[in-house]
């Protein structure tokens, strides 16, 4: 009905559509960060203690136990903790996606059938898509944010600039690994035990042997190859390099740069394919 009690003309239902047409992403991301807050100390104690435990366990713990220097930069050997600080950093937001880009999706196709409810509304199938990724992209940084402060406190990040630009590679990170797997999901019509398989059997591997906690090099050649073709592999190098600078040439740094962004460019067009073709079809 219009503001005057009758039935609302054409001009004004275009009027009214206009806007949500025009901001449809940011409707839909601001109700995602909304469904957030019902496990939102879950996020913050997540984003707070998780690298508080790796980082103090690695940088009092582990590294004490080791009796050479596993990694060096242009200045010489680097500590332990310096090392994997940035590894550290890219896992989480790898984490975030792995939650995010899985069950929230099937929930929104399925059982809570949100998608559905804005697909009735002037906001377009493509823009329930974005409006998904700029909610997580938007957890995804405030993770981030806080394990870069985290690490610059306890010594992982040794210069403000690099605490500054840490999150931005490791958003990237988690886009490169969640994009793809946000288009899995949402051509998935039931949740048979796919999204605990991509956990045990992509992200553990992936977690374990993409030179997180030690140098891809020190890997059997035979398993290297899983480092290789990991977003995280990249991202913790390029966090590396940001960090405490790199002995590579210039063009390594730029691949691991351009294999991130060409994998989260692939997995958003196959993932807005996904929303497009199942909320028309």
């Amino acid at each position: 009905m219009s503001a005057t009690g009758t039935q609302p003309t054409v001009e004004e239902a275009v009027a009214a559509a206009a806007l949500p047409r025009r901001f449809g992403a940011l409707y839909v991301a601001e109700h995602r960060l909304r469904a957030m807050r019902a496990y939102g100390w879950t996020i913050v104690i997540g984003s707070v203690g998780n690298p508080l435990l790796y980082l103090l366990g690695i940088g009092l713990g582990l590294a004490a136990f080791l009796d050479q220097p596993v990694a060096s930069g242009p200045h010489g050997t680097v500590d332990y903790v310096v090392f994997v600080a940035p590894a550290l950093l890219a896992t989480a937001a790898v984490s975030v996606a792995s939650e995010e880009f899985t069950y929230a999706v099937m929930e929104g196709f399925k059982w809570r059938k949100t998608f559905w409810g804005v697909n009735a509304s002037p906001v377009s199938p493509a823009q329930v898509a974005e409006g998904q990724v700029i909610a997580v992209g938007a957890r995804m940084l405030f993770t981030t944010v806080v394990y870069a402060a985290l690490a610059l406190a306890l010594g992982g990040v040794t210069s403000v600039s690099a605490a500054l630009v840490l999150p931005f590679v490791g958003l990237l990170t988690g886009m490169a690994f969640g994009l793809p797997l946000m288009a899995y999901a949402a051509g998935l019509k039931d949740d048979s035990g796919q999204f605990a398989m991509v956990q045990r059997f992509v992200f553990t591997p992936m977690f374990l042997f993409s030179g997180t906690f030690y140098p891809i090099t020190t890997l059997p050649g035979w398993l290297q190859w899983i480092g290789w073709v990991s977003p995280l592999w990249h991202g913790s190098e390029l966090g590396r390099a940001v960090s405490y600078g790199t002995t590579a040439p210039g063009w390594q740094v730029a691949l691991h740069v351009l294999v991130l962004l060409a994998v989260a460019g692939g997995g958003w067009v196959l993932a807005r394919r996904a929303f497009v073709r199942r909320l028309r079809g």
